[in-house]
């Protein structure tokens, strides 16, 4: 049965693809990951930003087309991930449907937003609110049941930042009924203080000079730095912005914490606010949460002072969380996957299955044993691949680890095996392109848990 209200699909940054002057620049070629990133790579002295641009648009021909279905990753620049394909596929089961663009089409109430990941989330904040109301006016406009319909966003990533925004500061929260976020850094996360300062890998194709001037340019990557105390200096943890750091636009980062001050002002001026927010965190994988400065260079530490409090392998549980949540509340959805893997995750999508139905729904995650998996997002051809699992008890149980390639074919599947609370296994060196590896256990009783690795050619 088609659902009353209007549901608002963000991905996060990378997950839109982009046209630039009508061609395709970031976008799946006939499916190949690595064809995807030299495309990018060749344009990319033309999708650089201005210094200046802050938060306005660059017009600079750049403009999003749709949301990336499946993997998508640039080397160095945050994290791999699967795509929005089974997202959208579970929301379609559950009733929603994508309007179409004749006038005398049956309206949409599953509207999926591409944005230019590139600018500001300021920008593309102010940006929904043209697209949203004119698809919840055509949606409303069918009267009856549907004449009081609202907004319910499904967010992944940078996506909840983009939907918070718009409901904060663009007069949003009148139409919108539920926030769900799926691993969105509230608080930002360390990983982008790391590559921001530290650049991508180099010696990658053709991305070996300009990634890093590229990724430095993005306001959008500011914005993704953590705004929670995440620098060691001496035996207390300091911001950004109170500790001078080499190779990191000072005026750039400034305006990123002044823009989760200005979220978190909002929210606390809104007492509906939290109550709205449905926020679905991935545990149990370490994560970087603090770093150290070592002669000039940005070294990521899973630990939090003396604690670690793990994550999904980007966004730390600390920066998923807002500023006034607790990182052991019971209003957090906590699965444990990847961050690349939360919109695919069954678990997750169960979690918001039950959000958008209102009603209790069996998350198959629960009751399992939870382990937490490390892997590269890059390594090189001839290159073995390292996995290491972590189980939360001690256990002999056998696990199983499956390779995948980016058309989801099985390229390896194995057994590892070992005692205690951690296993490590080794992957034979695998052919240049994207994989998702997958940890399981072999009697049902493990949750599985995903990540995705770039394999690139030794050239």
């Amino acid at each position: 049965m088609a659902q009353t209200d209007l549901v608002v699909v963000l991905p996060g940054i990378m997950g839109s693809t982009l046209r630039h002057n009508g061609k395709l620049v970031w976008a799946p070629s006939a499916g190949s990951v690595m064809r995807a990133i030299r495309t990018f790579g060749s344009s990319i002295g033309d999708l650089e930003l201005p210094p200046d641009v802050g938060d306005a648009d660059p017009e600079d021909g750049v403009e999003p087309v749709g949301l990336m279905p499946d993997l998508h990753v640039l080397p160095g620049l945050w994290t791999p991930v699967k795509g929005y394909d089974l997202l959208l596929g579970r929301l379609r089961s559950l009733g929603y449907r994508e309007g179409a663009a004749e006038a005398d089409a049956p309206p949409g109430n599953l509207l999926a937003v591409p944005y230019d990941w590139r600018l500001s989330n300021r920008f593309n904040g102010a940006r929904l609110d043209g697209l949203v109301c004119a698809a919840l006016e055509r949606w409303r406009a069918q009267g009856g049941e549907y004449a009081e319909a609202r907004v319910t966003f499904v967010c992944h990533s940078m996506g909840g930042l983009v939907a918070r925004w718009y409901i904060e500061r663009c007069g949003g929260a009148e139409v919108t009924r539920k926030l769900i976020t799926l691993g969105t850094p509230y608080r930002g996360a360390a990983k982008a203080l790391d590559q921001l300062v530290n650049g991508v890998h180099r010696g990658v194709g053709p991305l070996s000079v300009d990634l890093t001037k590229f990724a430095q340019s993005l306001p959008s990557l500011h914005q993704l730095l953590p705004e929670y105390a995440c620098i060691e200096n001496g035996e207390t943890l300091a911001k950004v912005g109170e500790i001078e750091i080499a190779d990191l636009s000072r005026a750039k980062a400034a305006d990123a914490m002044r823009f989760h001050a200005e979220l978190h002002t909002a929210e606390a001026q809104r007492p509906g606010s939290l109550a709205d927010t449905h926020a679905i965190v991935g545990i149990r994988q370490p994560t970087p949460t603090t770093v150290q400065i070592d002669a000039g260079r940005m070294i990521p530490k899973v630990t939090y002072g003396a604690d670690e409090y793990f994550g999904d392998s980007t966004v730390p549980l600390v920066g998923a969380c807002r500023a006034d949540v607790k990182m052991d509340s019971n209003t957090l959805r906590r699965v444990p996957d990847t961050h690349g893997n939360l919109p695919r995750n069954a678990a997750a999508l169960d979690e918001i299955e039950g959000v958008l139905e209102s009603k209790a729904v069996a998350v198959r995650a629960v009751g399992m044993m939870e382990i937490g998996v490390a892997g590269p997002d890059l390594a090189f051809e001839g290159e073995p691949i390292t996995v290491e699992i972590d189980r939360a008890e001690d256990s002999k149980a056998a696990l199983r680890v499956e390779v995948r390639d980016e058309f989801e074919r099985p390229v390896i599947s194995r057994v590892a095996k070992g005692q205690g609370t951690h296993v490590s296994t080794e992957i034979e060196p695998l052919a240049a392109g994207g994989y998702t590896i997958e940890v399981t256990g072999l009697d049902g009783r493990v949750a599985p848990v995903s990540f995705s690795t770039l394999v690139w050619p030794m050239e």
